[in-house]
């Protein structure tokens, strides 16, 4: 396969525009419904086992809605993916949403990422309670989710990108709630909690991939950038998530959850060329002047193992682009 084919090279004159700022700062290149104006809301109603409710369900592409559980896939050329999704397990459907438009200043949106507790009550007796943290992420959810085991395989992660920007440019707000502690809670067992609090996180991945001759996805990590956010934070726009090309490990502010995805365990996933989709195995890091073949770029209101968070933790973006 190759994967900077000509009509993938193409898609990314569709999926982002460009924009010159003053001298001074760095050229952007807003990634597409980066502005998070546009936003389609799914009216979902869920099984009558579990309540029976009607739940919306936000995605980030062209205003719509959509009225049903039918399964979603990205639209109108957006993008973005969320953790906000349809999952229809042994013929019960459930939604789970934490990823929600908010109003920045008039007309003016932005993404609002969420960690939170779901509420379920089964057959009107059984109370589950589950920690969820938001997250949006450049790819695709694959729906409707059947189960909740390996996760990554059921997320496209990554889009294709043959760039090498400076730095992944955005704006941002942190609400960190006045505790010090997380709470974890799968739903199927008694809620733990556990010390110090959560944190925000963004990271950029740029890999270098190729497919191999069984249909394997193998990469090399050209470009790495990461960044937790601990505390409440006021607005702070066109904030600079510089990335180090090369060796990551060997640079400074180096942190282990910017370490190669090198295994099945903690490997995200991709479609190959026949359609299937394939845990993408970083081999090691690339050359400081390689270049990338696709982008993985990550938001998430938490950063810990799955269904633990500090609840009430939230994280706004807005006008995410690459500087240049």
């Amino acid at each position: 396969m190759k994967i900077a084919k000509l009509a993938e090279i193409s898609s990314l004159a569709i999926l982002f525009m460009s924009v010159t700022v003053d001298a001074a700062a760095l050229t952007l290149e807003k990634v597409r419904y980066g502005d998070m104006n546009n936003w389609v809301t799914r009216n979902i109603k869920e099984s009558s086992v579990i309540g029976g409710n009607s739940k919306q369900v936000y995605a980030i592409a062209p205003t719509r809605t959509i009225n049903g559980s039918t399964p979603y896939k990205n639209l109108g050329g957006s993008p973005w993916a969320t953790s906000n999704v349809l999952a229809k397990v042994s013929g019960i459907t459930k939604t789970s949403n934490a990823v929600y438009p908010a109003v920045r200043s008039g007309a003016d949106k932005c993404a609002k990422l969420c960690t939170q507790m779901e509420h379920v009550k089964v057959l009107g007796i059984i109370n589950m309670d589950v920690m969820v943290a938001g997250s949006m992420f450049l790819g695709q959810m694959l729906e409707p989710i059947s189960s909740t085991s390996n996760p990554y395989s059921k997320m496209e992660m990554g889009i294709p990108f043959t760039k090498r920007p400076i730095a992944l440019v955005f704006d941002y707000k942190v609400d960190m709630p006045a505790t010090n502690s997380r709470v974890k809670s799968t739903g199927f067992s008694s809620k733990k909690t556990l010390p110090g609090h959560d944190s925000a996180v963004v990271f950029v991945f740029l890999q270098r991939r190729w497919e191999d001759s069984e249909g394997k996805i193998h990469a090399k990590r050209v470009g790495t950038a990461g960044e937790h956010f601990g505390q409440t934070t006021p607005w702070k726009n066109k904030h600079q998530l510089k990335i180090k090309y090369g060796d990551a490990s060997r640079q400074p502010g180096y942190a282990p959850y910017l370490a190669l995805r090198s295994s099945k365990n903690n490997a995200y996933y991709a479609r190959n060329s026949k359609g299937k989709m394939m845990p993408v195995i970083e081999e090691g890091w690339d050359d400081a002047n390689a270049v990338p073949t696709h982008a993985v770029v990550m938001f998430s209101a938490g950063s810990g193992e799955p269904y633990v968070g500090t609840e009430g933790l939230t994280l706004y973006i807005d006008n995410v682009a690459f500087g240049y």
